[in-house]
């Protein structure tokens, strides 16, 4: 399969859980409610705002592109951030889901490697169409698991940088910390690798 079929079908597929959308949705919450607390120092007026904010995107979402779920997953997680800085009146509170998911996800993913099922290779399958063909291959296994262990290394560094903030109870430096390594600049980061690895037929790259 063509780098270019390859690289459409991986654009349809981001496209369909959300696309540049949800990124942003996630990365405007976390910098709006910081905003806001910096501003007022009120736990509840800064989630209420920030979850405002997603609400309003979440509306033109689903005007323009008439699109739901997404939508609802994105308001579900702030919420639930919103609602937990809300409830414990500790506005670092709502960055602890970001934390939380960033360790999970690591767990994951390299829990994956170390059964040799690593998640890019399921998730490039899936896109290419060859299911779990590419276990067959050695070169692909190999690139894949390096795909992964891209991942697994930013959600190490992701962690091993925030949660010491949380325990510090530093809401400021967590809540930068949360949007650059936990959001879209780490994760673009990361997509970019795993392109640049993947990017080659194995069999014609020497």
């Amino acid at each position: 399969m063509s780098l270019d079929v390859l690289t459409q079908k991986s654009l349809s597929l981001f496209s369909a859980v959300g696309g540049w959308r949800t990124v942003a949705e996630g990365v405007a919450s976390r910098v709006v409610f910081l905003i806001a607390y910096l501003l007022t120092g009120q736990v509840w007026t800064s989630a209420l705002i920030a979850v405002g904010g997603v609400v309003v995107l979440a509306a033109v979402r689903v005007w323009t592109d008439r699109r739901y779920w997404p939508a609802v997953i994105g308001l579900a997680i702030v919420g639930g951030s919103a609602l937990l800085a809300g409830t414990t009146g500790q506005a670092i509170n709502f960055y602890l889901p970001a934390v939380l998911i960033q360790a999970v996800q690591g767990a994951v993913f390299l829990l994956s490697m170390l059964v040799r099922w690593p998640v890019i290779g399921l998730v490039v399958g899936a896109v290419r169409g060859e299911r779990f063909g590419w276990r067959r291959d050695p070169a692909w296994r190999r690139r894949y698991q390096l795909c992964t262990a891209v991942f697994v290394v930013k959600c190490a560094i992701a962690t091993a940088v925030q949660l010491p903030l949380y325990l510090a109870g530093q809401t400021t430096a967590l809540g930068i910390a949360a949007t650059l390594l936990g959001g879209a600049p780490a994760a673009g980061a990361c997509i970019y690798l795993c392109w640049r690895i993947l990017r080659e037929d194995p069999k014609t790259a020497q």
